[in-house]
């Protein structure tokens, strides 16, 4: 290994240049295994933001339907779910879960203030299929209604607190788990009645939109293919929105935002590779005579190439690991700077880019040493003892 140890002697003796390549290497791996740990946060935090619905299909009136019923079942000019409407959706969805939905916006008074909200009617059966409790109990009687968690901190709302839209007064009977923002419904900034009072209260029987809860992923395709067939079989009177597929096509919209920052990172590492070129080349220059003597004494050029990678190697390795440790600080600062939480830092998913930027960074290295050692095997040993 004494090669080696003459590689270990040529860093120590350039010591300052030596600091500077590695320094740039530290900051490429930095930058690459942190742009890494941001994009796999962003995926995260995406996905955890909008609501778990994978299992969920949205039936709406299509604004283009020409005011026909679902599979010409009606006369309807509006844009809502009729009746027949609803009860065909049931029959194609069978044996899924089908929840009817209104839905508006209103402005409502909360003691003396006045504020706009999202207003949500549902039957009280199907409360339970869409919402998990916070606090309290599900709404079941007119006069009572359910408010989202933000709605309810941002207001200082609590059990018992009332809500007045127009001359009506709701008693908040129970406060929903935060949903985060969904395809379906997003009742967190909202307000949830009881079916029966928003249809007394907005004089409306027919819904805004239907959503079908879907037991077996699997049976996702056939029912939104189902649906399409039977209510669109002569014009298009609704529109079936498969959740799945947004959610998959939005997840895949970010891992590529995730590639692209890696790939922004990676370019300061091929920098720092550039850098590693050059210290190399400069060390070739001046050890021609060193070179030239190895040879006359026997050195082969497998072994002075050799000497010279080994040369490259540790310096990569030298600016990995300082790198890799330090890529944990930096893609906690970059996730607490773009995202407000560190909590995708540590996950095993976000880690991973650190071993993956070590890996670049050291194969830069060696890359960057291949033709310097091959120029040094190759130099003629009697010009080389020449050398001045």
């Amino acid at each position: 290994m004494i090669f080696f140890d003459f590689a270990k002697r040529n860093i120590r003796l350039h010591w300052l240049r030596s600091v500077l390549a590695v320094l740039g290497i530290v900051i490429g791996v930095v930058a690459i295994s942190s742009m890494g740990i941001l994009g796999n946060g962003l995926v995260l935090f995406v996905s955890e933001s909008l609501s778990t619905v994978g299992d969920t299909v949205i039936v709406t009136p299509n604004a283009g339907g020409g005011g026909m019923g679902g599979g010409g079942l009606g006369g309807q000019t509006d844009f809502v779910i009729t009746e027949r409407q609803l009860a065909e959706i049931r029959r194609a969805a069978s044996p899924n879960s089908v929840i009817p939905v209104y839905s508006t916006a209103d402005r409502m008074k909360i003691g003396n203030e006045n504020v706009s909200a999202s207003v949500y009617g549902l039957a009280p059966d199907d409360m339970s299929k869409l919402f998990e409790l916070e606090s309290g109990v599900f709404a079941r009687n007119g006069g009572t209604c359910l408010v989202g968690v933000k709605f309810a901190e941002e207001h200082h709302l609590r059990l018992g607190s009332r809500v007045a839209l127009g001359g009506t007064a709701l008693r908040i009977v129970g406060v929903l788990k935060e949903r985060g923002t969904g395809f379906d419904i997003n009742p967190d900034y909202g307000i949830v009645t009881p079916e029966r009072w928003y249809e007394d209260y907005y004089g409306v029987r027919e819904h805004d939109y239907v959503i079908v809860k879907v037991r077996q992923l699997t049976d996702i395709d056939s029912v939104v293919k189902t649906l399409n067939d039977r209510m669109n079989r002569k014009d298009r009177v609704v529109t079936v929105i498969d959740t799945k597929k947004i959610l998959e096509a939005i997840t895949d919209t970010f891992s590529r935002i995730s590639l692209f920052t890696q790939a922004i990172g990676g370019i300061s590492l091929i920098v720092a590779g550039v850098s590693i070129l050059n210290v190399m080349m400069m060390a070739v220059t001046e050890r021609i005579r060193e070179i030239g003597v190895m040879r006359s004494l026997g050195a082969t050029r497998r072994e002075i190439r050799r000497m010279f990678l080994y040369e490259s190697l540790l310096l990569g390795l030298i600016g990995s690991v300082v790198g890799g440790v330090l890529s944990i600080g930096g893609g906690a600062v970059v996730s607490l700077f773009m995202l407000q939480s560190t909590k995708y830092v540590l996950v095993p998913s976000s880690l991973m880019y650190i071993p993956f930027g070590m890996a670049f960074g050291i194969v830069t290295c060696l890359v960057s040493g291949l033709y310097p050692a091959w120029m040094a095997s190759n130099l003629n040993p009697i010009e080389a003892l020449r050398h001045e």
